[in-house]
């Protein structure tokens, strides 16, 4: 960070600091406002704290009084992630991690840490490892990965929707996701509570944090070891057998950021929209009425409140200006993506609907867009469709002041999601062909299965009534060529 950002009143000196009562108080070293602790209970007020302080560039400390740079501004964000020659994501570069001012166990670790992957890497390592997420993407099916994401929301909605009452974080838009990740990643048989929760763990920096993390990595390994033996029809056997013949260790790093940031990701778009429907009224009649469409209500939601508020982090590999900033070559700055989408500049009116807009910033963009955006559209889009099918009169069962967040720097996540409705009976849940239903199961108990999957493409979410005889679309050549502009790897 540059001296300029830490003084703004033009000197260091600790001695002349503000005097007791001033609202100054609270501040970091320099007076720059943290991004952590009591003064950053609400993000969102910081964030516009800074933005009226400093404008579209703001210098900030994050833990422990890590000087970084917050990026507000929803042109500057767009011009760092689309800039490599003047920034990337090798952490390596940045100036406190180099001169070891970071210690090893700081809270935010595991987003500093450098990682053998391909959002981290450049050149022709960032392009041979790109090839192969991208490579194995290619051989996704869209329309079969959307049946699938229908049958496992019925067999979802089957487990509650005989009781009237439900949480739709811990019964859906927590479970949901991984279904539909493991059956991408060719491992049904480990999707579960258990798989669920160490997933959720993991992310959360708990004190099990680390011990769910080895869990996660078990689960992958195992994976791995079977499907480098005998490669199959999913992602992780093509993930493998590509000619860019990655490590073992390259192929269980690429499989745990697939699974844990898509997972995070989708679940918090999913609790969003789900919310987003049950506490606007005036949303929830444009859907009934047809003047608004499930993926419209996503999309607002990703701007609203995107899945990730933050992203850790890019660093400037030469001295540049950004924002009317100096930025000084090993500097790091926060990809703002939550303040970018209220960008004032590019939205006056925050209660305007973008009507389907695309132009957030949700995903980020340039080289590193995040990973299989469509897939998580897919499983927003054919999973809000599904419930609000099954369960049309379904309301939220508390008072909208009262729902419950998790916060930190680089989400808002929904703790619980209560809704009552009238109880429905289950409806059976349409097996994999040529599947068996187990003996004096109840219909809509099975676990929901499905065609090998492949990548997102645009279309209407599929009808709750999935007949058995579907077939199954035949693989054309081209398709990835038609789907790559919607998905951006690394």
């Amino acid at each position: 960070m540059t001296p300029e950002a830490h003084s703004p009143t033009g000197t260091d000196d600790p001695e002349l600091g503000p005097p007791p009562g001033c609202p100054a108080h609270g501040l970091g070293p320099g007076g720059l406002r943290r991004l952590y602790g009591p003064e950053a209970e609400d993000l969102g007020a910081v964030y516009e704290k800074l933005r009226a302080e400093h404008g579209t560039v703001a210098p900030a400390l994050l833990h422990d009084d890590v000087p970084i740079w917050v990026v507000l501004g929803h042109s500057e964000n767009m011009h760092m992630v689309s800039t490599p020659s003047q920034y990337c994501k090798d952490n390596r570069l940045w100036r406190p991690m180099r001169e070891g001012e970071i210690r090893p166990d700081h809270p935010l670790m595991p987003h500093f840490a450098w990682q053998p992957i391909c959002a981290h890497a450049e050149g022709d390592e960032h392009l041979r490892l790109r090839g192969a997420v991208t490579g194995a993407m290619s051989t996704i099916d869209p329309r079969g990965i959307r049946r699938y994401i229908n049958r496992a929301t019925q067999h979802l909605v089957n487990k509650f929707c005989e009781d009237g009452r439900a949480d739709l974080v811990g019964q859906f838009a927590e479970h949901l996701p991984m279904a539909v990740l493991c059956e991408i990643l060719g491992m049904p048989e480990e999707y579960g509570d258990e798989l669920v929760q160490a997933a959720r763990d993991c992310l959360k920096g708990s004190e099990t944090a680390l011990v769910s993390h080895a869990y996660v990595m078990e689960v992958l390994g195992r994976l791995a070891v079977r499907r480098r033996a005998q490669p199959q029809e999913d992602f992780t056997s093509h993930l493998i057998t590509h000619p860019a013949a990655l490590t073992d260790d390259e192929v269980r790093e690429h499989l745990r950021v697939v699974l844990l940031a898509a997972y995070e990701a989708t679940t918090n778009l999913l609790a969003n929209v789900l919310r987003l429907v049950l506490t606007d009224p005036g949303f929830r009649a444009q859907l009934k009425g047809g003047q608004m469409t499930v993926p419209e209500a996503v999309e607002q939601s990703l701007w609203d409140e995107p899945p990730f508020s933050t992203v850790f982090a890019y660093f400037a590999k030469q001295d540049t200006e950004l924002g009317g900033q100096r930025i000084r070559k090993g500097d790091g700055l926060l990809l703002g993506i939550a303040p970018g989408n209220v960008d004032p500049r590019v939205r006056p009116d925050l209660k305007a609907n973008m009507q389907g807009n695309r132009a957030h910033l949700a995903f980020s963009g340039g080289p590193h867009e995040c990973p299989g955006q469509d897939i998580g559209r897919a499983i927003a889009d054919v999973g809000v469709d599904a419930l609000l099918t099954r369960v049309p009169d379904i309301q939220l069962a508390c008072e909208e002041r009262e729902l419950r967040w998790h916060e930190s720097i680089s989400n808002r996540h929904l703790v619980e999601l209560p809704v009552r409705f009238a109880p429905k009976p289950p409806q059976e849940v349409v097996l994999r062909p040529g599947a068996k239903q187990v003996p004096g199961q109840r219909p809509g108990t099975a676990r929901a299965a499905a065609p090998q999957p492949q990548p997102v493409a645009a279309e209407p979410p599929v009808s709750v009534a999935e007949p058995a005889t579907t077939p199954e679309p035949a693989r054309r050549p081209g398709l990835f060529r038609r789907i790559l502009r919607w998905w951006r790897i690394g």
